[in-house]
């Protein structure tokens, strides 16, 4: 396995474990997300906040590709929200979606986060 494929697996292996006080070990100080620069701690306040309204939340890997510096991979999701996710009040039924995301990365951490989610399948089985 090579080591940018490793590095991915391990940065959703923390996501899937709820450590994130590991997130240091994967993203740079700043950052940008979808084009909008943030900071560490946004971002991981931001994941703190979904796995509040989606207590199952867990990233399933469907697709990954690497290379040294960039990372593709397309995310798989079946979890019920139990509040409001991404603008969107659930109505208590499970939500089946994909994230297709793109990462740079800069000095071995994420530095460039890319996320395509399709809100329209969201909003028609939980809104």
């Amino acid at each position: 396995m090579k080591a940018t494929e490793e590095f991915y697996r391990s940065y959703i292996d923390c996501l899937n474990s709820r450590n994130l006080e590991r997130l240091s070990d994967f993203i740079q100080d700043t950052l940008t997300y979808n084009g909008k620069n943030t900071t560490a701690k946004d971002y991981k306040e931001s994941r703190l906040a979904e796995q509040k309204a989606i207590p199952d939340l867990f990233y399933h890997i469907e697709l990954l590709v690497t290379n040294e510096d960039t990372i593709a991979c397309r995310l798989n999701f079946n979890c019920t929200p139990k509040s409001e996710f991404m603008g969107i009040k659930p109505n208590g039924n499970k939500a089946i979606f994909s994230e297709n995301v793109f990462y740079k990365l800069k000095q071995g951490k994420i530095s460039s986060v890319l996320s395509l989610i399709d809100m329209d399948t969201i909003r028609k089985q939980i809104g």
